[in-house]
């Protein structure tokens, strides 16, 4: 990369906020993928700054969260990877009211709202996502989804300017926003929540819990549902339907505990799970007509 390029961003991030040649397997749930060029974690405030700098070097870039939705590629990714994280990560409360910063937990978040006595993100619990993340695809679990409770948010546009959307604005629809396709990125997501007791809350964030360690293949590398769930069906049936329970390309497999998750079971490559994926939305379309939609994304060079 340009060593002045490095040598100005290094002026923007103190030491600890960025890495050269990172492994973006350490930083998505798959454990999988090749070196990032450059990787960074900003602060909210910082960011502008590093964006216009990748501009002005013409140095390619892209954001992501907590990396639980994302295949990387085995050759990495070139340029500057922004992680929205512990840098940006900051949630207030004030009366029903929740501000959460785009690097924020969703997960914490909930249990931040629950000790506040606040309901409403118990779907969001259990998912390993941050609330930028969540936003971007309207993230939802257990009948519930972040358009559920956003009210609006925050985000930065492709000309720098801070620009606040409505509900309404944001588009939210299943696993859908205006996010990518205008090019924004999130800062923060202002979420209206309701008063209930702190017991109540906490019971129902422990059944969801058991419901998922149950039925979902925590004890593997993965990046959740593989999926999106196709008008009129449940991905995971087709799936099962088509005899690919188990199913196995090299160290990636088709869940047995869920068929609609794909699972890093023995050092898989980013390859073999892409290959695998393929496979599966090939077979279910020869046998149901039906072609399955990845919820994943793919980043980086296959």
């Amino acid at each position: 990369m340009n060593p002045t390029f490095l040598e100005t961003l290094q002026k923007i991030l103190e030491k600890e906020q960025y890495k050269i040649n990172e492994p973006m397997s350490s930083h998505i749930t798959f454990r999988v993928g090749g070196n990032a060029d450059c990787y960074i974690k900003p602060s909210i405030k910082q960011l502008p700054q590093v964006l216009k700098l990748c501009r002005q070097f013409e140095v390619p870039c892209m954001i992501i969260g907590n990396g639980s939705n994302l295949l990387v590629g085995d050759k990495g990714v070139r340029g500057v990877v922004i992680e929205m994280g512990k840098y940006a990560d900051e949630v207030a409360i004030e009366g029903n009211k929740v501000t959460a910063e785009a690097g924020a937990m969703l997960a914490a978040v909930a249990k931040q709202a629950a000790r506040a006595g606040l309901s409403g993100m118990e779907f969001a619990s259990g998912i390993p996502g941050t609330i930028g993340g969540a936003v971007v695809m309207n993230a939802g679990a257990y009948g519930g989804e972040m358009k559920d409770i956003i009210t609006s948010v925050t985000v930065l546009t492709k000309d720098g300017e801070q620009k606040q959307l409505s509900l309404e604005e944001l588009e939210l629809s299943y696993r859908h926003s205006c996010i990518p396709e205008n090019d924004y990125i999130v800062l923060k997501a202002e979420l209206q929540l309701f008063s209930e007791a702190k017991e109540k809350i906490e019971s129902r964030m422990e059944e969801l819990k058991t419901q998922r360690v149950a039925k979902q293949p925590l004890e593997y590398p993965s990046a959740g549902s593989t999926f999106k769930r196709p008008e009129g069906y449940f991905a995971g049936k087709l799936i099962e339907d088509a005899g690919l329970r188990g199913f196995q390309v090299g160290g990636a497999q088709v869940s047995e505990k869920h068929c609609g998750f794909v699972i890093n079971k023995d050092h898989a490559t980013a390859a073999e799970i892409d290959n695998l994926i393929k496979e599966v939305q090939d077979r279910v379309e020869r046998e149901f007509g039906v072609r399955l939609e990845t919820e994943v994304k793919y980043i980086g060079e296959f």
